[in-house]
């Protein structure tokens, strides 16, 4: 087909492979952990990269490979890596490029096992990480050191929302020449694409979004052919946290349906988030869709629409949120997003337990902060059963 600059059609047909042999419409799943040579010597010249073909699955699949080239285009990209886990994605993106004597900085708020990988693990191995408020990108200028290898951030932030300005941290990138990483999770390429304004890796958790039916834990590298190369023949393939093909096929039949899914989300959401704004037991909302959201300027900027996910304060102390969370009924207890189905968690002691409490603080996730992921479901039933555990307490 030809190419398209279309979300939509991209999502359906960008990568997909040909099934020359029986002609098949849905993309084969290449359940196979290794590959047959015609011969030896065909053998050594697939390991000596003088001749294309698959060896082994841990360093390449079919199917796999349809799944990185369809998310390449659709975040507008030269080529991608697909890993085991998001945090496999997180941990590749970051180990290919860091060396003992580097220098890391990231956002204050991240996702909490990005949090204990920089924090904990990275620091074992002679890597300094320094965690700024970013949004102040001069806070970011001054973090930089001679070392400085990688800036890394989200946006909006894992859980409480913030929106960063994703031009202006590329631009300090560019400018100091070091690599800038961005999770891309929480909005996928349907709602914004970091590579359009400056950004060299662009990360995603595709068990959430991508994926979106609740049955896969997977991840996503894009970058560069060079840097994806790298990041392929070093972290992924020595580690070896690289996706399974089953796992690749299965998010390649959601990510046809991502853009529609998308705009459920994304109005559930709005419609969700302007119900808990007027709510009088709701403290504060954490949705840049909301205009009283200082990451509303960024709509139709850098991001198409807000999202699904929503972050907000109950008025009442640390119990009443865990009655509260207890009491919803068509929610589930789940600290994962992005699913068909709505998900409740409490950060502080969940997603984001690695924090220590004044770690969790400074970085804005407070103990009475609740995250939801709006589903696919009725709104007035979501708003319904949100209602009902309200005047629970």
């Amino acid at each position: 087909m030809s190419k398209s600059n279309n979300i939509e059609t991209q999502a359906i047909h960008a990568g997909r492979i040909n099934d020359e042999q029986f002609g098949s419409l849905a993309t084969p799943l290449y359940q196979t952990s290794t590959f047959i040579f015609d011969n030896a010597a065909q053998g050594a010249a697939r390991f000596a990269g003088e001749s294309e073909g698959y060896i082994y699955s841990r360093l390449g699949n079919p199917t796999t490979r349809q799944l990185e080239q369809r998310v390449a285009v659709m975040e507008g990209m030269e080529d991608a890596a697909a890993t085991a886990t998001g945090m496999g994605a997180v941990s590749g993106a970051l180990l290919a490029n860091l060396q003992a004597g580097d220098h890391l900085i990231s956002s204050k708020a991240v996702y909490g096992c990005s949090f204990a990988l920089m924090s904990h693990m990275l620091t074992k191995f002679g890597i300094e990480v320094t965690f700024v408020d970013m949004t102040v990108p001069e806070n970011i200028e001054d973090a930089i050191q001679e070392n400085t290898k990688i800036i890394f951030f989200e946006t909006p932030i894992n859980p409480n929302l913030v929106v960063l300005d994703i031009e202006k941290i590329a631009n300090i990138a560019k400018k100091h020449q070091i690599l800038s990483i961005v999770d891309n999770t929480f909005l996928t390429p349907v709602l914004q694409q970091p590579a359009k304004f400056g950004i060299d890796i662009v990360i995603h958790s595709a068990t959430k979004y991508l994926n979106g039916h609740g049955d896969v834990v997977a991840g996503i590298i894009c970058g560069s052919r060079e840097m994806i190369g790298e990041i392929k023949m070093t972290a992924l393939k020595d580690i070896g946290a690289t996706m399974s093909p089953h796992d690749a096929w299965l998010i390649l039949r959601g990510i046809k349906t991502l853009p529609i899914r998308m705009e459920r989300h994304c109005n559930n959401a709005q419609r969700v988030a302007e119900y808990l704004e007027q709510h009088q037991k709701i403290g504060q909302v954490y949705y840049p869709g909301l205009k009283s959201h200082e990451g509303y300027k960024f709509i139709g900027k850098q991001m198409k629409a807000a999202g699904g996910v929503i972050a907000f304060e109950i008025i009442g102390d640390i119990k009443d949120g865990e009655n509260f969370i207890n009491k919803t009924e068509l929610f589930s207890i789940a600290v994962s997003l992005g699913d068909a189905e709505s998900l409740i968690q409490h950060p502080a002691s969940m997603t984001h337990s690695p924090y220590s409490k004044e770690e969790r603080l400074a970085a804005g996730i407070s103990d009475s902060l609740i995250r939801v992921s709006v589903g696919l479901e009725n709104v007035e039933d979501i708003i319904a059963d949100l209602e009902q555990a309200l005047k629970a307490f």
